[in-house]
């Protein structure tokens, strides 16, 4: 027993000494491949995932995947974007044909243990709702007694109303839909009474897809708790570890007021978190397995997290989302990164 403790001992004394993270396949598939493969939503959700003309794909949740490859290469653009319905993502992922999703999958709990998934952080706390026609002259959810409604199948979504209209004793026709494009249009030619879907999708939908966006909108109540956060394979410890930390570094760099704009004179803080953050006193990176600029890097090409979600979501975007849930705890939010140290 004693020869056991003292293996054991020595064992977690180098580990704490050399400060050195596992290293695991997947980081080493995706270092090899020179590229960081990211599954996003097919049709894209303005704010959130949507690509141009030219192939450039913007967005929040874009904005972690790039997070990703700047902490990995240094370089937040080496990343290949795979478009993925909602049925195709999870399976996708098991396959090995991404190596990580951030399409604002729900975090739930069979989602995390029955699919050998891991969700590493939540990017976007959000609840579902119903968006209207205004001239169907509804107020309220409860008012959609038999009311068609379009969906995305293989989403919580689905089950989410079903559980609700359950709840209230009432009644209602899914519209489903694999292709949001489809949903769309149907909901907008007049197909179905309702569309739902994660408020953060509604009010995208209605901005950028609506034939007049002040024709509908968005009922007040939210039916569900959706936590929105990127998805990995379980099984390398070291590679969620990068994903989950590079999500916090956005949150920890607004929370110390470090952007893009002051990244560089940040390095010469006399602040000991700022230092350590930034790599000027070394080992935060070293325990990732990444270099000790690895948040330099991801603030300085991609920002930080109310960077992010300023000029693609909220005021600085056509969408205008307040920050509500999603404003740092320290005012009043929910986002709250553990200390990096």
């Amino acid at each position: 027993m004693k020869r056991l403790l003292l293996t054991m001992t020595v064992g977690l004394a180098t580990v704490f000494q050399t400060g050195h993270a596992m290293a695991g396949k997947e980081l080493d598939a995706v270092k090899a491949r020179g590229q960081l493969i990211c599954g996003v939503a097919v049709g894209g959700i303005a704010g959130f995932m949507m690509v141009d003309s030219q192939g450039k794909w913007t967005g929040m949740n874009v904005d972690i995947c790039r997070a990703v490859s700047a902490a990995i290469f240094g370089d937040s653009e080496k990343v290949k974007y795979v478009p993925l319905s909602g049925q195709q993502r999870f399976t996708a992922l098991q396959a090995g044909e991404v190596d990580l999703l951030s399409n604002n999958s729900t975090w739930t709990l069979t989602r995390d243990t029955a699919l050998g998934l891991d969700f590493v952080g939540i990017t976007y706390y959000d609840g579902q709702g119903f968006m209207v026609p205004k001239k169907l002259g509804v107020k309220s959810a409860k008012e959609l007694n038999g009311a068609s409604i379009c969906v995305l199948t293989g989403s919580t979504s689905e089950l989410n109303i079903a559980d609700y209209f359950r709840t209230n004793k009432m009644t209602f026709k899914p519209v489903l839909f694999e292709d949001p494009d489809q949903s769309r249009g149907a909901f907008f030619g007049g197909r179905c009474d309702a569309y739902s879907g994660d408020q953060a999708r509604l009010y995208a939908t209605r901005v950028a897809n609506a034939p007049n966006p002040d024709d509908y909108i968005v009922l007040p109540e939210i039916i569900s708790k959706e936590p929105l956060g990127p998805v990995v394979r379980h099984g390398d410890n070291q590679f969620a570890d990068i994903v989950r930390w590079a999500q916090y570094a956005m949150l920890e760099a607004e929370e110390n007021g470090i952007t893009s704009k002051n990244v560089d004179e940040m390095l010469k803080s006399d602040n000991p978190s700022i230092k350590r953050i930034l790599g000027v006193t070394p080992g935060m990176g070293k325990a990732l397995g990444v270099d000790d600029k690895w948040v330099y890097n991801i603030v300085k090409q991609v920002g930080n997290y109310g960077e992010s979600f300023d000029r693609n979501v909220g005021m600085g975007s056509l969408l205008k989302v307040e920050r509500g849930q999603n404003a740092l705890w320290t005012k009043g939010g929910l986002q709250y990164a553990p200390p990096i140290r």
